[in-house]
């Protein structure tokens, strides 16, 4: 049996997996199991291996739905199948099993996992039709789905652990899959480092958890957590909330995600929109246990996802790259996410109901931007696009649905999931419903603002094309996945909203919803959320669909040439840690080279010079040896007469 404990204190009973459950491990065998034969079968999988890695991807979803069906039969109390695969640690006192944990909240992540994943691997057939490495793609996309799947479905942090490092290692393969341009391999290597911090704060979490509960499964986890102190559980909070920060580039550990652009399109939409940078926010709800006995890291959390989704923002403003404007959109809404997570169990359903529709709306917007970026000659900068509306008009429609999705227009799908969040943050007392709801406010303003200004900017005005291009539509296999996505960016959010269907689901793991009263009356925080996107939009309206792009673009105060230098991350962390780390490494290269391996070598040139020296005793004449045997007899008996 296996344990969990919810938000209220009551024991959620997982039993061992029963039905289709008890073959959950196909779920992360069958895209693992494609990267396998891509990359081993080599050359020889060229033709059949894309179309081998969608099927699988496509596979993994089918039993997925199988799974999550066993899971709607159940009773909610019933809903959580532990599977245990084989004994993974045996270490004396430290028995750790190699297991899986199908309940309510990783089904969900594995429903979003292999459907948007499973999408993006057929329209990757069409994008990445003409390059030769396509096969080895595939095998990338593959393999991060499968350590995706791993990490959500992992019943102990260690194994969460291995699954958050292949998602890592896949996607610096994915993102520097076009590594013959150097700007793009060290997008790469800023993605794979940067993580790595995050990395080591929650391996140190680990750690800290075998410390205090001799134990990292998360039942034993859960249930020690009860008897720890409030300085450990704090500890442990803190640096979970350090691994979300990197993984899901949340402040001050977003700065790889704008560099992480220079990868094809589809890992855009892969990574940055329904999977990678989701994980942290997995982590902290999965942790909530912890957090909830931790009141002052749930508040970290809460205030990193505040400021991320402001800095966010604010950088989206003054993007003209169409993909990286995206990419600021994702850390601002992952931002929207964290904040949630961090409000503890008024905000836990509502995070993961967000993580759900931005999946959708955001992979089709990211899909939408490499439909424009395919008929425009792979150009980026929206300042060469506008009037595509008229040419492009599929992926005009698809793209706009998730344009009114994520600012939140009714009724499509961001306006039910952030209107949440905004309600939730203005849930308490003291200075924290004002600081977090103000944010979380204002935040929805400035998002309408950004988004209508890329969406005005790409699709209406006047047309601002280069001479060598002509706008085409893209091909069926590339806009089929992006109507099936802005199907769900339109009714996700009314399918799952009105009816609270995601908080009865999750019940069993994070508890009952409480409902609690907001600082302000619901039907004013709609009001003011309203009025403010309708601001953004008619800003931006003015600014770039009526006047000239060309020239107001170019145009630039102070704050926004901050915001197009991403508000100085770069410069902050090159000038904090980069250079003082480059120069602490050549002054430990230097005391190494002149102090240890200095030591050594005079040593040994020591013993190397008097060994010579001593050498030249040994002539092989017996008249030197006879000389000596005499200088040592007289020695000895002057020394004997000396002291007589």
């Amino acid at each position: 049996m296996h344990s969990l404990i919810t938000a209220d204190g009551e024991a959620l009973v997982a039993g061992s997996a029963s039905g289709v459950a008890s073959l959950a491990w196909l779920l992360v065998a069958l895209p693992l199991l494609g990267a396998a034969v891509l990359l081993l079968g080599g050359r020889r999988t060229d033709k059949v291996g894309p179309a081998l890695a969608t099927g699988l991807s496509w596979a993994s979803f089918a039993f997925g739905v199988l799974v999550l069906v066993q899971l709607l039969g159940e009773g909610a109390e019933e809903r959580g199948h532990h599977l245990v695969l084989w004994s993974w640690v045996p270490a004396g006192t430290f028995d750790l099993d190699l297991g899986l944990l199908v309940d309510p909240l990783s089904m969900a992540f594995v429903m979003l996992i292999t459907f948007v994943g499973s999408l993006i691997h057929v329209y990757s057939l069409g994008y990445m039709e003409h390059d030769p490495d396509k096969r080895r793609f595939f095998a990338y996309l593959n393999l991060f789905v499968a350590a995706m799947l791993l990490l959500v479905l992992a019943d102990s942090y260690l194994l969460l652990f291995v699954g958050w490092e292949g998602v890592g290692l896949a996607s610096y393969l994915l993102i520097g899959f076009w590594n013959h341009n150097p700007a793009y391999a060290t997008a790469a290597n800023k993605a794979f480092f940067v993580n790595r911090v995050g990395d080591l704060g929650l391996s140190f979490a680990i750690m800290l958890m075998f410390v205090t509960f001799g134990a990292v499964d998360y039942a034993s986890v859960d249930e020690g957590a009860a008897g720890a102190s409030q300085g450990v559980l704090t500890a442990i909070g803190l640096l979970l909330l350090v691994g979300a920060c990197g993984k899901s580039a949340q402040f001050p550990l977003q700065s790889w995600l704008g560099d992480a652009m220079a990868g094809p399109t589809p890992v855009s939409a892969l990574i940055h929109a329904a999977t990678m940078v989701t994980a942290g926010v997995y982590l902290v709800v999965r942790s909530h246990v912890i957090f909830d006995a931790a009141p002052d890291a749930a508040l970290a959390v809460a205030l990193v996802g505040a400021v991320t989704l402001l800095f966010g923002a604010v950088v989206g403003c003054a993007k003209d790259d169409i993909k990286k404007a995206l990419a600021a959109s994702t850390m601002s809404q992952i931002g929207y996410m964290m904040l949630a997570a961090g409000l503890g169990p008024v905000g836990y359903a509502f995070a993961i109901f967000h993580l759900l529709t931005h999946g959708f709306f955001k992979a089709g917007m990211f899909l939408g931007a490499g439909s424009v970026m395919h008929g425009m000659n792979d150009q980026t900068d929206m300042r060469r696009f506008g009037g595509l509306s008229g040419l492009m008009k599929l992926t005009w429609a698809t793209f706009g649905l998730g344009y009114l999705a994520i600012i939140g227009v009714p009724p499509f799908s961001g306006f039910w999931s952030k209107d949440e969040i905004i309600h939730a943050a203005f849930v308490g007392e003291g200075w924290q419903p004002w600081v977090l709801g103000g944010a979380a406010l204002v935040g929805a303003g400035v998002t309408a603002f950004y988004m209508s200004r890329l969406f005005f900017m790409t699709f209406q005005g006047d047309k601002r094309w280069t001479d060598d291009v002509h706008p085409h539509e893209s091909p069926r296999i590339m806009t089929y996945p992006m109507v099936v996505l802005a199907v769900g960016s339109a009714f996700l959010g009314l399918a799952l909203g009105p009816t609270h269907a995601l908080e009865h689901w999750l019940e069993p793991v994070v508890g009952e919803h409480p409902e609690e009263s907001a600082v302000l009356p619901t039907p004013v925080l709609i009001t003011m959320t309203l009025v403010l996107i309708a601001a953004g939009v008619a800003l931006a309206w003015m600014r770039y669909w009526r006047d000239d792009v060309a020239e107001v673009a170019p145009r630039a105060s102070v704050a926004t040439r901050a915001a197009r230098q991403d508000l100085y991350q770069d410069a902050v962390n090159e000038g904090l840690f980069m250079r003082p780390g480059v120069h602490l490494t050549r002054s430990l290269v230097y005391a190494d080279a002149r102090g240890v391996d200095g030591a050594a070598g005079g040593l040994a040139a020591l013993v190397g010079g008097f060994s010579s020296r001593l050498r030249r005793l040994q002539t092989g004449y017996a008249r030197s040896y006879a000389l000596t045997m005499l200088t040592g007899i007289v020695a000895v008996l002057g020394a004997l007469w000396v002291i007589q």
